[in-house]
């Protein structure tokens, strides 16, 4: 990973950076202008040519699927402009403003460190993905995996994810754990919906998208030998939605992105980039 360690030193800063901003400041700090500016209103900032390797890049999967084709697109590009953005402006974590999308099979996929995949309800992977996924992980990669909801799309997950790792289980991640705490104190493990799953459950107490099966939200993790974590699974919650909505919905905004989809996405990324 040789984006990795360059990246070490500069996201240890973040949590004292983030402990001397106020709750007030916070809200202030999550608005921007929505006017057209390219990139869907999202501001860009320029990265030091003579660092443009030692960058934090938000990393997209694209991969393959049965049925309904390139799902993982679900929130793109949005929701990792903004995410970025985000890490950009409340951390001290330097962020490339673009981010980007590789195959598991890219020759570049070892320049990144921190890999997400979104939707993979219906993802099917190639055996050359699988052995490319395997390497990564257990070479000190990270996978967060976002945005499934329901039993039947977790059990092709599972299915597939066992392709890559036989001998692994997803193991249950209680809220006690470090990541809901290392920078912001998340006093729960958080659901977030779509924006329309949640405008339709606002007046109903509904935070889920699905059926039964999807009302409860699962955080789970996958451990190489040392008791590293490589990949972080969230069931049955839609972080993606929470980072590409911001600005469209007010109500939505504070509930969901601001206090539950940012927060966490923000303790993911440190606790993989220091662990």
């Amino acid at each position: 990973m040789s984006r990795r360690l360059p990246i070490l030193i500069t996201v240890a800063l973040i949590a004292i950076c983030l402990a001397q901003i106020s709750h007030a400041q916070r809200r202030h700090r999550f608005r921007r202008d929505r006017s057209p500016r390219g990139r869907g209103g999202v501001p860009e900032w320029q990265i030091d040519k003579q660092f443009q390797s030692d960058v934090f890049t938000f990393a997209r999967v694209r991969y393959g699927s049965y049925g309904r084709r390139g799902k993982w697109r679900t929130d793109y590009p949005d929701s990792d402009l903004n995410f970025s953005f985000r890490l950009q402006q409340l951390t001290s974590l330097k962020v490339d403003p673009n981010g980007k999308v590789l195959r598991l099979t890219d020759e570049e996929l070892f320049d990144y460190p921190f890999l997400y995949m979104i939707e993979p309800g219906n993802l099917y992977f190639e055996e050359a993905e699988i052995v490319a996924l395997r390497r990564y992980l257990l070479n000190g990669g990270f996978l967060m995996v976002d945005d499934f909801w329901g039993y039947r799309e977790w059990e092709n997950f599972y299915r597939e994810i066992k392709r890559v790792f036989p001998d692994r289980e997803p193991v249950e991640i209680p809220l006690e754990h470090p990541i809901f705490h290392c920078v912001y104190d998340l006093k729960e493990r958080p659901q977030v919906p779509s924006i329309h799953a949640a405008e339709w459950g606002r007046d109903r107490g509904i935070t889920w998208e699905r059926g039964e099966d999807s009302r409860q939200v699962h955080y789970k993790a996958i451990f190489d030998d040392n008791g590293r974590m490589m990949a972080f699974i969230c069931h049955n919650t839609d972080l993606g939605d929470g980072w590409e909505r911001e600005g469209e919905n007010e109500w939505y905004f504070h509930e969901f992105s601001e206090k539950k989809a940012y927060p966490l996405g923000i303790n993911i990324v440190f606790y993989a980039m220091t662990h």
